[in-house]
């Protein structure tokens, strides 16, 4: 007989975009209790109806105690994050008795074979790798680029300057990849969580030390410019499109991260993500889980709306990833 799903779920960066979207949407689904670890001089918002713990994030034994009796810990952390802090709530968990920990992972579908020529896997798969030595599960996601994040944020991330109507195309334009939605992403853990921990597939011990794998699109920039075409009524005359080689531009953004440019790392992640050889298009090569978790089809015009309102209201590189 198949055990309930988990209750107790814990979550790490709650305040942020992502970490406040899962938050919510596991508090609306109502099926869980939500604890968010807070820090005690946090001015975040945090989401209403979940239970906020504070912690002091240097001393191991404030986050064992928060996290005492979770069933999965959520782990969402910024890009600013101190590099030992992910370990340091990874070990807290474990002494805590936290059987499912989901990393600091979202994204890129991490392979091997990705880590081989991108640092940012290989530091991922690290992180996998710890959890399981460490003696906990870890449940990963693999859902592409965030849509919106990626479209909107600026030429660094999908080559895109919505308010300046120009595109830097990678290579030609036309390399397929999948990317998701905040929204189904969302839906996604939702989906997950709600699967009894064992028992008859589909259940959460299905993708035990495995990654989950979402996707909303499966697109090239090509697409994205013709979705804004038919969002923002314009042609390819208004715009200024211009090209650069994905090989070109990644060691380009390598260098501008080196100098201390953090753009420079979105410039080189997805140069490298575009390129053919990768595998940013993981739905033809593994397909995805989206149908076991009984996502939705989305309407990618309504997604690059989003997108266009959020650029519009002011969303843009200089807020969010200065």
């Amino acid at each position: 007989m198949a055990q309930n799903h988990p209750d107790k779920i814990a979550i790490v960066g709650a305040t942020g975009r992502i970490g406040g979207y899962f938050a919510r949407a596991l508090l609306k689904a109502g099926k869980h209790t939500i604890t968010t670890l807070r820090r005690a001089d946090s001015k975040g918002k945090y989401p209403e109806g979940a239970k906020i713990v504070d912690v002091d994030f240097d001393d191991e034994s404030s986050l064992v105690k928060a996290l005492e009796g979770q069933q999965v810990l959520i782990i969402t952390l910024s890009v600013r994050a101190p590099p030992t802090l992910h370990s340091t709530i990874v070990k807290a968990a474990v002494k805590a008795g936290v059987p499912y920990i989901m990393p600091n992972t979202w994204g890129l579908y991490l392979t091997d074979e990705l880590a081989k020529n991108s640092q940012y896997a290989a530091n991922g798969l690290k992180l996998y790798q710890e959890i399981q030595d460490l003696g906990a599960t870890y449940i990963a996601m693999g859902c592409g680029f965030w849509y919106e994040w990626s479209l909107g944020l600026g030429e660094p991330w999908y080559g895109f300057d919505i308010k300046a109507r120009t595109v830097t195309f990678y290579d030609d334009g036309k390399t397929v990849i999948n990317t998701s939605t905040w929204d189904q992403c969302a839906r996604a853990i939702v989906a997950l969580l709600s699967l009894p921990l064992r028992g008859a597939f589909p259940a959460l011990s299905d993708w035990d030390n495995r990654a989950v794998l979402v996707s909303s699109f499966r697109v090239s920039q090509r697409d994205m410019l013709d979705s804004l075409h038919r969002v923002l009524g314009t042609t390819d005359a208004d715009w200024e499109i211009s090209y650069e080689q994905t090989d070109l531009r990644e060691k380009r953004g390598l260098k501008m991260a080196a100098a201390g440019d953090l753009r420079g790392i979105a410039t080189s992640l997805y140069a490298r993500a575009f390129m053919p050889s990768s595998q940013s298009d993981f739905e033809s090569r593994h397909g995805t889980d989206n149908e076991k978790l009984g996502l939705p089809k989305e309407d990618l015009d309504e997604a690059t709306k989003r997108t266009v309102d959020m650029v519009n209201d002011g969303f843009s590189p200089m807020t969010q990833f200065s």
